[in-house]
C-alpha cells in the first residue's frame, strides 16, 4: 500500500473511532462503558439503545484490531 493510502485508511478508521464512541456515549448516557467495556452495554434496559450500543461497540473493536494489524 502506498504511504498516502495508508493514511488516508487510518484518517477514516479515526473518523469511525470518533463515531463509534460519541454513538455509545449517546446511547449509554455516560462515559462508563470506557471503563466497564461490554458487560456495561448488556445491562441497559431499553432494547433499541442496547442494540445501537451493541452495534457501535463492534464497530469500534473492528477499527482498533484494524489499527493494530496496520501497526
Amino acid at each position: 500500500m502506498a504511504i498516502a493510502q495508508i493514511k488516508n485508511l487510518q484518517r477514516r478508521l479515526a473518523n469511525l473511532e470518533e463515531e463509534a464512541e460519541a454513538e455509545l456515549n449517546r446511547a449509554c448516557g455516560h462515559e462508563l462503558w470506557q471503563s466497564l467495556g461490554f458487560d456495561a452495554l448488556d445491562t441497559m434496559e431499553d432494547s433499541d439503545r442496547r442494540a445501537r450500543a451493541n452495534y457501535y461497540y463492534g464497530q469500534l473493536q473492528t477499527v482498533r484490531e484494524l489499527r493494530e494489524a496496520l501497526g
